[in-house]
């Protein structure tokens, strides 16, 4: 694949941005993705997107209080770390490069060490405390048309769950509703459910959104009670975004 290829496959970019964003993105295929992000100004500002996509969920977080166990994991893997580091620095061409553009790096900074700890902390306890728990397996950030983050959906596959947390809840009337829709590559729109304007709401997961053929789900505004018609929004889409599988 090259970097043309990726040009043309916007669900791509966004996967592998988001991957490279959470770290789980390695080896060469990391190598070559910064390669193209020193060549694509687009590609960069993707990046900057998924930093504020993953920046929302970090402060979603729940509060918590990890175990003297977990705490001493991180301090010992931390300094392993710091002792990799010190070796390989002659290594880090790619980063300097990207300190003219300032913004990418104080973004890159604030969001890399936030979701990283968090993503960390999480992983740790998931692996000392709760191992019964599964991660979410799907995420959508819906933005309105100002790409301001309004909602991030969150689906578990084993529970067959949609969990949809409102970041910045719009403001509607008494008679109004907000509804939830999926969209296909091919176009097929599905209702998902009726939303709270506030807070969170988990609603049920259907099979479809496993596919990969789900490729958007967006926010309408309807009458109150919904949609009369369970396959198209009567009312304007105020936010979407991409449906993508970690």
């Amino acid at each position: 694949m090259n970097l043309q290829t990726l040009q043309n496959n916007s669900r791509l970019q966004h996967k592998l941005a988001a991957e490279y964003v959470l770290g789980t993105l390695r080896g060469g295929a990391r190598s070559r993705f910064e390669h193209w992000l020193r060549q694509d100004a687009s590609l960069r500002q993707l990046v900057r997107q998924w930093e504020a996509h993953l920046l929302a969920m970090a402060e979603l977080a729940p509060l918590s209080h990890p175990s003297p166990q977990v705490w001493e994991q991180i301090r010992q893997r931390i300094g392993d770390a710091r002792k990799v580091t010190q070796s390989v620095s002659g290594r880090w061409q790619f980063w300097r490069e990207l300190r003219n553009d300032l913004a990418f790096w104080r973004g890159l900074g604030l969001v890399s060490t936030t979701a990283a700890v968090i993503l960390f902390s999480v992983m740790l306890n998931k692996q000392s405390e709760r191992p019964e728990r599964s991660p979410a397996q799907y995420v959508a950030a819906l933005e309105d048309d100002k790409a301001q983050a309004i909602a991030l959906i969150t689906g578990d596959r084993s529970r067959r769950q949609l969990v949809v947390r409102m970041l910045n809840a719009p403001q509607i009337r008494a008679d109004q509703s907000l509804e939830l829709w999926s969209v296909s590559k091919e176009g097929k729109v599905r209702s998902l459910g009726l939303l709270a304007s506030q807070g969170s709401a988990t609603l049920p997961m259907p099979e479809h959104m496993i596919s990969h053929e789900q490729a958007l789900l967006a926010i309408s505004l309807e009458p109150k009670g919904g949609s009369g018609n369970p396959d198209k929004p009567s009312g304007p889409i105020l936010f979407k975004g991409q449906w993508l599988q970690l």
